[in-house]
């Protein structure tokens, strides 16, 4: 089975700031806030959601097709996709734009201050699925709001299975078009904030929205995950970490091991558990692109961790 992957290519301009923010932030000026923070250590790192993700199911063996959209800036990553052997077929670049950018500023107590452009992000609904593409299974992950409501749609009447993975972009949908995305969507995958933000906005509980769905998959941190489905519940162990460097990405990580799963055709614990070893993987390394690891490697990992064949 093919993945597509719609959603962000984006930059991630990462800063750390030696000090603390509560430090050069005064409450009773906070009217007229006017800051500035020394950050000698700055990086810059691939990211954007489905740059993340297809990242991941290329780690794991598998060929992902990346529908996005980027701006004049591009370059690098257009020659990145290329290294990984990753095609660029469905990457738009949509001139006079910049490819959507994060930028994030770290203090002492891991407090962030982050800005975000999307830039060429907004333009995602100039991309239309068709049957082309040769795709039998996809996600639908945070990228513009018209894009994402617009491939949903595409998807459905191509009758190819998706994954709705809201994210950040959650709150930019109304309660009828979440329950909309729900009703189309085959998965879901949220964490923890965003299943409590889907629930208060959808007035519904999680376990009733699965019963629309092939499966909803809950992400919990430290405290594993739960999948939801054909009315049972599944608790999924968070894998220990080599050493915890970085979440970023960790997230996008998971849903590779979700999508790979789905595509191979694993039962939900088997998939659950992959996905979880992706996450453990990925946060060992700064970045959400930067971790290493072959297909035989993960398979390796897999059995160590749970006594089973991947």
């Amino acid at each position: 089975m093919r993945t597509l992957i719609c959603g962000s290519i984006a930059y991630d301009n990462i800063m750390v700031f030696p000090g603390r923010f509560q430090e050069h932030i005064l409450p009773e000026q906070i009217h007229i806030l006017n800051v500035a923070f020394l950050v000698p250590e700055m990086r810059r790192e691939f990211g954007g959601c489905a740059g993340n993700i297809a990242y991941n199911l290329r780690l794991l063996g598998a060929d992902p097709l990346v529908m996005a959209t980027v701006g004049d800036d591009a370059t690098p990553y257009y020659e990145r996709l290329e290294r990984l052997g990753l095609s660029s077929d469905c990457v738009r670049s949509v001139p006079d734009t910049l490819t959507a950018q994060a930028f994030i500023t770290t203090d002492l107590d891991d407090n962030q201050i982050t800005a975000f452009h999307p830039g060429a992000m907004n333009y995602s609904h100039l991309n239309s699925i068709t049957t082309a593409l040769s795709a039998s299974l996809a996600i639908v992950a945070p990228d513009g709001r018209e894009g994402m409501l617009q491939h949903a749609r595409e998807l459905v009447q191509l009758d190819i299975p998706f994954m709705f993975d809201p994210g950040q972009g959650l709150p930019m949908f109304s309660r009828d078009e979440l329950v909309d995305f729900v009703d189309k969507a085959s998965y879901i995958a949220v964490n923890d904030y965003e299943g409590k933000l889907l629930e208060d906005r959808t007035g519904r509980k999680l376990d009733t929205l699965a019963q629309r769905t092939k499966a909803l998959i809950l992400t919990r941190g430290a405290q594993g995950s739960v999948i939801y489905t054909g009315g049972q519940r599944l608790d999924i162990p968070c894998v220990k970490a080599t050493e915890e460097v970085d979440p970023t990405g960790c997230g996008d990580a998971y849903r590779a091991g979700l999508l790979y799963g789905i595509a191979a055709g694993f039962d939900w614990p088997k998939t659950g558990r992959l996905a979880a070893l992706m996450g453990a993987i990925k946060i060992a390394s700064r970045g959400g692109q930067n971790h290493s690891v072959s297909p035989g490697e993960i398979a390796r990992l897999f059995r160590l961790h749970f006594q089973s064949e991947l």
